[in-house]
């Protein structure tokens, strides 16, 4: 038995949770709407505000799947109620972001500012003009935009220098060896 896919899911109050026959699992709440297709074979049981991901069978595929279904729900129904953010920390001598609406302009040692553009339901937010607060709805696409953030200039391991998570331990290396 799955660990992750047999746990219940918890719906809030002011959630509404839908599955229509195509297995199409549809979340709606307050900061918007998610959906998610499922594979035809499981069922999702829906009984006063828990949601239960069901497999088949005790088959290999339908094992992995499990967990897999139950998290990616539990994803949609926390991000319509508290959403998702990731933090980018950025370090070096002139390094700097400014948020302006749905654009990010980040100056990273180039000649030129990198802009980045929000998708829908995304929004940056900078604090300060070395933190960058990405936040949405979608964890995933929350996280590859924070992935794509960090790749203008990853941290290098000699200095530090570069944008890197909040918390993220950068392996430091030492430099040239004296006489």
């Amino acid at each position: 038995m799955s660990r992750i896919g047999k746990l219940p899911i918890q719906v809030p109050a002011g959630v509404t949770v839908t599955v229509d026959k195509e297995n199409v699992v549809t979340v709606k709440g307050p900061k918007g709407t998610l959906s998610q297709k499922v594979h035809r074979d499981f069922a999702i049981k829906q009984e006063e505000g828990v949601l239960t991901v069901e497999r088949p069978s005790d088959s290999k595929p339908h094992k992995s799947l499990h967990g897999l279904y139950r998290s990616l729900i539990n994803n949609l129904v926390v991000g319509v109620t508290t959403g998702f953010e990731k933090t980018l920390e950025i370090v070096g001598t002139g390094y700097r972001a400014q948020a302006e609406g749905k654009k990010l302009t980040v100056n990273a040692g180039y000649s030129n500012p990198v802009i980045v553009e929000a998708p829908d339901d995304i929004t940056f937010e900078t604090p300060a003009p070395t933190t960058i607060i990405v936040k949405g709805i979608n964890k995933q696409v929350v996280g590859n935009l924070a992935a794509d953030i960090r790749a203008i200039r990853k941290p290098e391991p000699y200095l530090g220098k570069g944008i890197k998570y909040k918390g993220e331990h950068i392996r430091r290396k030492e430099g040239k060896a004296g006489k």
